[in-house]
């Protein structure tokens, strides 16, 4: 069963920014989907949580050189 969560993500300045994010929480396996919205600094991802935690979508936020945090 999927489940969805919002993070709030800061230090995104331009579109490059909230693909680069977007990017990097697909690429995680048992992430279905994962919207980034710019301009409220929100990404919203959609993902198994038998397979990832929000914890270890924090990490790969963070490792891209972002701050997260689930809102």
């Amino acid at each position: 069963m999927m489940q969805t969560i919002i993070l709030t993500v800061h230090g995104m300045t331009c579109s490059g920014c909230s693909a680069a994010v977007a990017r990097v929480l697909t690429d995680i396996a048992g992430v279905r989907h994962a919207g980034v919205d710019l301009a409220r600094h929100l990404a919203t991802v959609e993902f198994n949580p038998a397979a990832v935690s929000p914890q270890m979508l924090i990490e790969a936020v963070e490792a891209a050189g972002f701050d997260a945090a689930v809102q």
